[in-house]
């Protein structure tokens, strides 16, 4: 399937397209956690000034960030997570529980997230919306939108 096309009919794949990369969602837990400068970026990430610059433009393109200005001599920026952004906190959590359970071998955990209402370490996960019993693969169908009558299974490349 040309990459037109997926992006066109795969909500996963236009998302990929904002922040699927490393760095973004790094930049992106970091904005969870607080960070909003550039330099604190920087620091924190030791990423390259100029892939920082690119992500920050692309999630403030994007509707996910939005710049404000701190200072006036010189012009500085920092950048706040949008609601749009804000709605990426179970993508970025779930990553990290994934990471806690699978990728921990032989290396200890950086940082603990607590839910602060119970005070217990925090295990999200995914519900349903209308009921909110947790979502496992095999209590969920795919089903074809009415409008494109076809499932992402159904798409073949040209």
């Amino acid at each position: 399937m040309a990459k037109t096309d997926l992006t066109r009919h795969c909500t996963v794949a236009r998302t990929l397209e904002v922040i699927g990369d490393r760095w973004t969602v790094l930049v992106l837990r970091d904005a969870f956690y607080g960070v909003r400068r550039f330099e604190d970026w920087v620091a924190d990430l030791g990423i390259a000034r100029n892939i920082l610059t690119d992500r920050l433009g692309k999630l403030v393109d994007h509707g996910v960030l939005e710049k404000q200005p701190y200072a006036e001599r010189p012009v500085r920026y920092e950048y706040r997570l949008t609601e749009k952004g804000k709605d990426l906190l179970p993508v970025v959590l779930s990553l990290a529980a994934w990471g806690s359970r699978w990728e921990t071998e032989d290396r200890p955990e950086a940082a603990r997230i607590v839910h602060t209402s119970c005070d217990h370490d925090a295990d999200p996960t995914v519900v349903c919306g209308h009921c909110g019993d947790p979502l496992r693969r095999r209590e969920i169908r795919v089903e074809p939108n009415p409008v494109r009558r076809t499932t992402p299974a159904d798409v073949t490349a040209p």
